[in-house]
């Protein structure tokens, strides 16, 4: 079953450094995520607030983890490039700072684990914006996780993807609800549960399949509640579980709202058939 670990909880900081140290120096600064380093210098409206590299670290006991066959780092928000290393050895880089991104750092987990990001906020002509009349806060600025999970399970590695995608389409007063699951390593004998939820957590719609199968199941709404902005802004839940025989190796879910939209050039925006201004 799938466990997520906020590490957000005292990373060691630092501008001052020029490669990768083995352990953390206690005379850094130690911050909790999120964190930028501009929260004083970003604000006084010029534009000299300090952009460049700094480091963040933190150590991590696997006595303190869950058992679990993958451990993937997640982080939600880094701007503007990141780096990640584990143990020294560099894992992975990222551009962009508004998109969450993840490591698998299996192999790298031992006794104990030291993990370092550097993160970047300097002008470079790989991330965008490039300019702007605010400013470019740099830090770990959004959540960092470590998810826990079986060898099967939802996809992790699809550039932060949820590892389902939802469709609803609205017909009359009826909606079809498209879910697809995206597996890493099924196997066999494993299946797949699915289900919809409505906005007070009970379940309308559900049905089973094997992995082996079409990794899609398709249901019908009737009388949908629809989804309609600010005025009535209606969700409903779908859920996944990837099971081996009876124990549920992972679980994930999104939720969506059902409503179809037109823009016309007399009318404008139409939402629901209801013309809907946006400002």
């Amino acid at each position: 079953m799938r466990q997520i670990l906020n590490l957000n909880r005292k990373w060691s900081f630092t501008k001052d450094f020029d490669s990768i140290p083995a352990a953390i120096n206690e005379k850094w600064n130690f911050v909790n995520l999120p964190h930028s380093w501009n929260a004083i210098d970003g604000q006084d409206g010029d534009n000299d607030y300090y952009r460049g590299t700094c480091l963040y670290m933190k150590e991590i006991k696997k006595e303190d983890l869950p058992v679990s066959d993958r451990y993937y780092l997640e982080i939600k928000g880094a701007n503007s490039s990141a780096d990640v290393y584990v143990n020294g050895n560099k894992k992975a880089h990222h551009d962009g700072g508004y998109s969450t991104w993840r490591v698998d750092i299996t192999d790298e987990i031992g006794v104990s684990t030291m993990i370092a990001i550097t993160v970047d906020n300097s002008a470079n002509e790989t991330v965008y914006p490039q300019m702007a009349d605010f400013t470019f806060y740099g830090g770990l600025y959004r959540d960092v996780n470590l998810i826990c999970v079986s060898e099967s399970h939802f996809d992790l590695d699809y550039f932060g993807g949820p590892g389902l995608a939802v469709t609803p389409t609205v017909d009359g007063k009826s909606a079809k609800v498209e879910i697809e699951a995206f597996l890493t390593n099924a196997k066999e004998g494993q299946t797949l549960s699915f289900k919809i939820l409505d906005a007070e957590g009970n379940v309308i719609a559900e049905k089973s399949q094997c992995v082996c199968c079409e990794k899609k199941a398709a249901f019908d709404i009737e009388n949908v509640h629809l989804w309609h902005g600010r005025k009535d802004p209606y969700l409903y839940t779908a859920v996944i579980e990837l099971l081996d025989g009876e124990k549920v190796l992972d679980n994930v879910s999104a939720r969506f709202g059902c409503r179809k939209f037109e823009i016309d050039p007399d009318r404008g925006f139409i939402l629901n058939g209801e013309e809907y201004p946006l400002r």
